[in-house]
């Protein structure tokens, strides 16, 4: 499972760089960089670390999902939150309007991969029930409080939660 430190129990440095992420300016420059520096941090480390995770101690995992248009498939790294059936991830999309590509896969193609310090597991994806979204919310607001500006630049969105059910 991926391990993390929660905001308070960070580092200055990891502190510092989930701050800048969660601002408007932040957001905007790793909605573009994160997903590339993910990808190639991964594939250095033979999948053992992540960008995310050296910068921000945030227990980021790579999600491979099968494209909803495409059917190709797309790896993207996102924050794995611990829950009892595999992991929770939160569709948050740095604070978007729209839902990040990977929920419309999911929502098309549940079945999906999960790689986390070095272990590859297929999943199921299901939609979190409001009850679990919630309590994934506060577990992960723990992780990134950077979630609650999110909220409100999403505008009318809802931000959704899955659960990747360890198969």
């Amino acid at each position: 499972m991926p391990k993390g430190r929660s905001f308070a129990e960070a580092n200055w440095f990891q502190r510092g760089f989930r701050t800048f992420a969660a601002s408007a300016v932040g957001s905007k420059i790793f909605a573009i960089t994160a997903a590339p520096l993910d990808r190639v941090v991964h594939r250095l480390t033979n999948g053992r670390r992540t960008a995310a995770g050296v910068l921000t101690g945030i227990p980021a995992v790579i999600l491979t999902t099968t494209g909803a248009k495409s059917g190709l498939e797309r790896s993207v790294p996102v924050l794995g939150i611990p829950h009892p059936d595999g992991l929770g991830v939160i569709a948050s999309n740095f604070g978007s309007t729209h839902h990040p590509a990977w929920y419309y896969n999911l929502r098309a193609h549940p079945d999906a991969r999960v790689s986390v310090d070095g272990d590859e597991w297929k999943a199921r994806a299901r939609l979190a029930d409001p009850a679990e979204r919630d309590e994934l919310w506060a577990r992960g607001l723990e992780i990134y409080p950077g979630w609650r500006n999110y909220v409100s630049r999403a505008g009318d969105r809802h931000i959704e939660a899955f659960v990747l059910v360890r198969e």
